[in-house]
């Protein structure tokens, strides 16, 4: 017998179980954000540069969205705001129907502590502690200290085996799935990420994506993540590109192997 812990605000619904994880579907999402006409401009001595300009786009509770576009593009940019980073010169950004702080270093700081996690692309691990340690570090630090939930998150990336080792001894591509289970390890509401396959090769970054999908899938986590691989498309449910801080394209993603 399978189960299924799912709660209910997710209201998903079963359709398929295939070799990696049950297939789920979801259906009357709920908004998790939105961002109305959101701009990032930088004074320079050449001039104002938009870095966003008029930036417009709801997230759904479960999404799994991709922003793509290349160098420059703003993607980065609109990532720091959305996690509360770096402060919008204009337009409107609500989480969970509430406006998002800007320009108050404290109240951005616990915004972030409170429903953002972050992926990054250079794992950032404490070299001197042990892949477990790393995962209850942040626990402590956010206040919920369990080993057991630390051991089943790496479980989930598919590192039960290498808890006792550190971080030099494991390879780029199951350092960062350490990254990914450390990134949830507070039960965030928003995962992001920043070129988090950009020094890995192709077989290990799909090894990545899977773990990442997969962990994303079990604890109900939307995410968003930038890249400039089309490859990381089909492990998306929607890509959003942008290009010179505007949207040109947003599309949901049909995707037959992670749903």
């Amino acid at each position: 017998m399978v189960n299924l812990n799912i709660t209910v605000f997710c209201k998903l619904r079963i359709i398929k179980w295939n070799q990696y994880a049950l297939r789920l579907e979801r259906v009357n999402m709920d908004k998790l954000l939105k961002m109305e006409n959101l701009e990032r401009h930088y004074e320079t001595p050449a001039g104002v540069v938009k870095a966003l300009d008029g930036v417009t786009f709801e997230i759904l509770e479960g999404e799994r969205v991709i922003l793509l576009g290349p160098s420059g593009s703003g993607k980065t940019t609109l990532l720091n705001c959305l996690s509360a980073l770096d402060s919008p010169t204009g337009g409107s950004y609500s989480f969970l129907d509430a406006q998002v702080p800007r320009n108050n270093s404290e109240k951005m700081t616990s915004f972030r502590r409170e429903n953002i996690g972050y992926v990054f692309q250079f794992f950032n691990l404490l070299q001197d502690l042990t892949v477990l340690e790393n995962i209850l570090l942040i626990q402590e630090l956010s206040g919920n200290k369990d080993p057991q939930r630390a051991k089943e998150l790496l479980k989930l990336v598919g590192l039960d085996a290498e808890i006792n080792r550190f971080p030099g001894e494991i390879s780029g591509g199951q350092q960062q799935r350490v990254a990914i289970a450390r990134s949830i390890a507070k039960r965030p509401t928003l995962l992001l990420g920043d070129e988090l396959t950009g020094n890995l090769d192709t077989e290990t970054s799909n090894k990545v994506m899977e773990a990442l999908v997969s962990a994303c899938m079990q604890e109900n986590i939307t995410s968003v993540f930038v890249t400039h691989d089309e490859g990381l498309v089909k492990y998306a449910t929607r890509v959003i590109r942008i290009d010179s801080g505007k949207i040109v394209s947003d599309q949901s993603i049909n995707s037959n192997s992670f749903k």
